[in-house]
């Protein structure tokens, strides 16, 4: 006589089981049964000021002067408000967000990206940093070779009533020591100096523009690539123009103070200084919608 298991050529029958509703199949619940725990009620009172994704590298594009757009990489930090009884955001919704937006990223779309972070997350305020490298073609001083410098370019916005937007770029230039020009028999001590300027403005502003002014400030100009005729010129440029650390941040204000387009600045100089450890280091910042028409500097 042959058994149940013959006959079916599989496992017995299990008579405990038979009849009931089989177990939930493993593995995500429609998304209308998951229950959304950053919505639910916090009790503490605690509203937090700024919440959200940080250091996201994500492919941009941004507008250039000369090729129209340039194809970067930035690092993106995404931020809101959360009022205090909320247990916390939507993290994914940021990503969402500047995704959709990625392909023209600057000024002219800063406040649709932030309204949208606004509408998107329930938010009174929103705020976003984008950092990322420019290149700017430049030919050497002599022999015209032509190479790409890097920049280091920022724009930072917030919006809560109105739009607050900044435009920040690092620019490296050469400075030679006034004082130990003065002082040596041969040559004088020089290194590499970085101006962080960042500025906001009425009317659009090229980051070329605001490189090539700044890059005038210090005791000349940084190249990728020089030959030898280039390298005698820009050391001999140096040597003509020595700057204190404190001569380059004064330089750079005389050049905004002067540009009407330009309504606040804010100007850092830190020298390298390459017969000490430490570095030199000057800054000057200046509000001039609340300055009076006539006080601007070096006018």
């Amino acid at each position: 006589m042959k058994s149940n298991r013959d006959k079916t050529k599989g496992d017995p029958v299990n008579t405990e089981t038979r009849g009931k509703n089989p177990p939930p199949a493993p593995g995500p619940r429609p998304h209308e049964q998951m229950r959304d725990v950053q919505k639910t009620r916090d009790t503490r009172k605690i509203p937090i000021n700024k919440v959200g994704v940080k250091d996201i590298s994500y492919p941009i594009v941004v507008m250039d002067k000369r090729r129209k757009l340039q194809h970067t990489v930035a690092r993106v930090n995404m931020y809101v408000d959360l009022p205090h009884h909320f247990k916390g955001t939507h993290m994914s919704r940021f990503i969402e967000i500047f995704n959709a937006h990625r392909e023209n990223i600057g000024l002219n779309n800063m406040e649709t990206i932030l309204r949208k972070m606004k509408e998107k997350l329930g938010a009174n305020s929103a705020h976003l940093e984008i950092e990322f490298p420019y290149f700017i073609e430049k030919k050497a001083p002599v022999s015209g070779a032509v190479s790409l410098m890097e920049y280091t370019c920022e724009f930072i916005g917030s919006l809560t009533d109105g739009l607050d937007f900044v435009l920040g770029i690092k620019i490296p230039v050469t400075s030679l020591c006034p004082c130990s020009k003065e002082l040596s028999r041969y040559g004088a001590h020089n290194q590499r100096s970085i101006i962080t300027l960042k500025v906001r403005y009425r009317d659009f502003v090229w980051i070329e523009d605001l490189v090539e002014e700044m890059e005038k400030c210090g005791s000349s100009p940084l190249f990728s690539l020089l030959k030898r005729a280039d390298e005698k010129h820009v050391t001999e440029q140096a040597y003509e123009n020595p700057r204190f650390v404190e001569d380059i941040v004064r330089e750079a204000t005389l050049i905004l103070s002067r540009d009407d387009n330009i309504t606040w600045f804010s100007v850092e100089v830190e020298n390298f200084e390459s017969i000490h450890k430490h570095s030199a280091y000057a800054a000057i910042e200046r509000d001039k919608s609340a300055e009076p028409a006539d006080s601007s500097c070096g006018k």
